[in-house]
């Protein structure tokens, strides 16, 4: 292959995988916006803005330690070519574009390290497989939404016993101002942990391809290009999954919608300056479900949790399934 065809193939695979980033935005806008919508703090065009907006911030906040680990400790760039990357994309994008019609609020991380997986998995077995990086991430599965859980049920119990002798009327006030800000530092978050993992996987080709090596920093084009896509994604918004998140797992006040989205953002937060790829999806989930747990048991709708626990549990073997069987179409063009 020449220099140009390399070139070319470079660029659509930039291009494809700035679509997933696209994707994540769009498929998780719900992780950042459903609570401020379904508590009727922000009108929906309102809270997509609002969103997107901190999702590009998150520029200025975190460093790139959850693009090191996508980019360099899931999978042994040696064994990486644009046919592995190509089946990753395609795994993560595929299984991203059937949850999201059945409005299931799955995992764009996820379905991206599935995709990885499967796809190197199909190519060269275990031998690429950095299990280090593999089971921490696979260990935040359920140390994210569990961190969540608590933690909004948590800060919604403190919240609670702070405000006991006002009136609704005026906390409702004073949290529909502060959902403001908690949903704010969520979309950060969401920004910060989630498009790093397109900015890891652009590396990763990159260092497959010869443009870069293991121990460059990772290009400023890349790095601007993820969070404006993720940034737009957002904006453009998932409006299947927005019912789900906001409504259907529990019902919300802007008190309730406050202490999730806190007990989210420090949870992603966290991960995300310890470099571990986490799921937004998964964390906000969590946090929801703590929130109403810790007002009764019964107003959580534990049927539709139930539902969503079980796509997570598939979102990793099933974008892995869809990855190999792209890797083996890829062949007929790389």
């Amino acid at each position: 292959m020449d220099y140009g065809q390399i070139s070319m193939t470079l660029v659509l695979l930039v291009l494809l995988a700035l679509a997933f980033d696209f994707m994540n935005g769009f498929h998780d806008a719900a992780n950042s916006i459903a609570t401020v919508v379904s508590t009727g703090v922000l009108k929906p065009w309102q809270a997509v803005l609002w969103a997107a907006t901190f999702n590009v911030l998150a520029w200025a906040v975190f460093h790139l330690a959850v693009a090191a680990t996508v980019g360099k400790n899931i999978i042994d760039p040696a064994f990486v070519d644009s046919r592995v990357i190509f089946g990753a994309l395609v795994g993560a994008i595929c299984w991203n574009l059937i949850t999201w019609y059945y409005g299931i609020p799955s995992s764009s991380s996820h379905a991206l390290i599935g995709g990885m997986i499967g796809s190197a998995l199909v190519k060269a077995g275990t031998a690429p497989l950095l299990w280090p990086g593999i089971i921490k991430t696979a260990a935040f599965i359920v140390i994210s939404p569990v961190l969540g859980m608590f933690l909004g049920s948590v800060l919604m119990l403190g919240v609670s016993w702070l405000c006991f002798r006002q009136t609704p009327k005026r906390v409702d006030r004073w949290f529909r101002r502060l959902q403001l800000v908690s949903s704010a530092a969520f979309s950060l978050g969401h920004g910060g942990n989630d498009a790093q993992k397109t900015m890891g996987i652009i590396w990763l080709l990159l260092i497959s391809a010869g443009v870069t090596t293991r121990e460059d920093d990772l290009p400023y084009w890349v790095v601007a290009a993820c969070f404006v896509a993720i940034g737009l994604g957002t904006l453009f918004g998932g409006w299947r999954i927005v019912k789900t998140m906001g409504q259907r797992i529990t019902k919300l006040k802007p008190v309730g919608g406050f202490a999730a989205e806190t007990g989210g953002a420090l949870s992603v937060g966290l991960a995300t300056f310890l470099g571990i790829p986490v799921s937004t999806t998964h964390t906000i989930t969590g946090a929801i479900v703590g929130v109403g747990a810790a007002q009764r048991s019964t107003a959580v709708r534990w049927g539709v949790a139930g539902n969503i626990v079980i796509a997570w549990i598939l979102t990793i073997p099933a974008s892995a399934g869809i990855a190999a069987l792209a890797w083996w179409v890829g062949g007929l063009f790389f």
